[in-house]
């Protein structure tokens, strides 16, 4: 994903990825979106918390991952859990769904944002899941941190 721009409008965010999976690798992926969908993502609406990436008939698609249906769309509105296929070259589908063949690797998606353009995209991360203990040595590595600054705080 090289450059970050400043002009990238988020949507949402999955916190729980980054708790429960080591980052191995971050790639950018254009969604496939219907009207309705478009329109409640610029609401600001749409969960990713228990969502992931997967090969189904040949194209990488996002599963599980919930845009809730747009309010003023009545009949015309969209399934808030349907597959939604994901944009990217053949190359990395076939790159991705290799590294997802190895054993404890999956691909989940980190954020859904409009670029400057104003498309919607996605970030998908390509993670390995972490062990308790994993989590726990994150934690007290972290409670730590915010320990050894409270006392810098008051020190000075």
């Amino acid at each position: 994903m090289g450059q970050e721009t400043h002009s990238k409008r988020l949507v949402t965010v999955n916190r729980k990825a980054r708790h429960e999976y080591v980052i191995e690798d971050r790639l950018e992926a254009g969604l496939v979106l219907v009207g309705t969908e478009v329109k409640s993502l610029r609401n600001g609406s749409g969960d990713i918390a228990d969502s992931y990436a997967a090969v189904r008939e040949g194209t990488m698609q996002l599963l599980n991952a919930y845009i809730p249906e747009y309010f003023a769309a009545n009949r015309f509105n969209h399934d808030p859990r349907r597959p939604r296929k994901l944009l990217l070259h053949r190359r990395e589908i076939v790159r991705l769904s290799v590294a997802v063949g190895r054993k404890g690797v999956t691909l989940v998606p980190l954020s859904i944002y409009f670029n400057e353009r104003g498309r919607a995209k996605v970030e998908l991360g390509l993670a390995r899941g972490k062990q308790l203990h994993d989590k726990r040595a994150m934690e007290k590595d972290r409670s730590w941190a915010r320990d050894k600054a409270r006392i810098m705080r008051e020190g000075s």
